[in-house]
């Protein structure tokens, strides 16, 4: 037994990183990767089970992949319920923890446990994609697991298997997602930018910062006021984002803030009061794309955002790099 969850340890990142993929949620990746070891431990203690396991991270990684198809075909119903704009669960990393200069890591399965590099723009695509092309899309282009073991995990062929995640590169790379292809450099620039754009209450010089069909969504999960639908268009945003942050804004004044990773890329975590004085705590992703913002992801529902540490007196606005 020591041994099995010795072997299974070593696999508890990579699973975590496949299961938050493909369901967006933490609480539910985690759910699916302690399923995944029952099922594990059911099968070493079947002798014709244990003949299956070939290759242990192979053979994990199938499991953990069907388990997240069910939750993300049964999610349907539930999300369609959800109060407002749905975002997933923020990956949050000190900026001290993130990835090496050039965002990569040696193979793309260490790449994704280590620095979450799909970010919170694909994130938000991928939730809009039929559950079988999610997990094909997901399996492959960010795990390189090969289509034949995708077409084991959906039950279909590899042809199959290939054009369901061809569907979803297609939708991915659609002219409407939000884009993200800075490096790190560009995405500091961008952010530096930002942040002096809104500190200075200017709408023109926020408005130069953001492309022109800059989108932004905010997910409450109905705790806050929130936008209910996504609000684009650079000048639209501008206003939005000033009417909250900026000098004259609800928030203006109040904010502290720290510089993280979300998902891997560059972004801000936020603290104020809410006008009733509740503590409000904010997660802002951005995707950069061409020295502009292309969509602004505001998560503030704190069902989400239980697990991060508090800011300190030394986290200031507009935040210190």
């Amino acid at each position: 037994m020591r041994d099995m969850a010795t072997e299974f340890e070593a696999e508890r990142g990579r699973l975590l990183a496949v299961a938050q993929r493909m369901l967006g949620s933490r609480s539910e990746a985690e759910d699916a990767v302690q399923e995944t070891w029952l099922r594990y431990a059911a099968a070493l203690a079947d002798p014709v089970a244990r003949a299956e396991i070939r290759h242990l991270g192979a053979w994990l990684t199938t499991t953990c992949a069907r388990i997240c198809l069910d939750v993300l075909r049964s999610a349907r119903v539930r999300r369609e319920a959800y109060p407002g704009q749905w975002l997933p669960e923020p990956v949050v990393t000190p900026l001290d923890q993130g990835p090496r200069s050039d965002g990569f890591a040696p193979d793309p399965a260490e790449r994704a446990v280590r620095t979450d590099q799909v970010g919170t723009a694909l994130m938000v695509v991928l939730e809009r994609l039929a559950p079988e092309q999610r997990v094909a899309f997901v399996l492959h282009d960010v795990f390189a697991v090969p289509f034949s073991r995708i077409a084991e995990v959906l039950g279909t062929t590899d042809v199959a298997a290939r054009q369901l995640a061809s569907r979803a590169r297609r939708a991915v790379h659609a002219p409407e997602a939000p884009r993200h292809t800075a490096d790190p450099d560009e995405q500091r620039r961008v952010l530096a930018a930002f942040v002096a754009a809104v500190e200075s209450g200017e709408l023109d010089a926020l408005v130069r910062v953001l492309a022109p069909d800059v989108v932004l969504v905010g997910d409450s999960g109905g705790h806050f006021p929130a936008a209910r639908r996504p609000v684009t268009g650079a000048n639209p945003v501008a206003r939005f984002l000033l009417g909250l942050f900026g000098p004259a804004g609800r928030y203006g004044g109040t904010l502290r803030a720290r510089p993280v990773l979300v998902d891997g890329v560059l972004g801000l975590q936020l603290e104020t009061a809410h006008a009733d004085g509740r503590p409000l705590r904010v997660v802002a992703a951005l995707a950069v794309d061409d020295g502009r913002v292309t969509g602004v992801f505001h998560q503030l529902n704190p069902e989400k955002l239980g697990d991060l540490p508090a800011l300190t007196a030394e986290d200031v606005w507009p935040p210190r790099w």
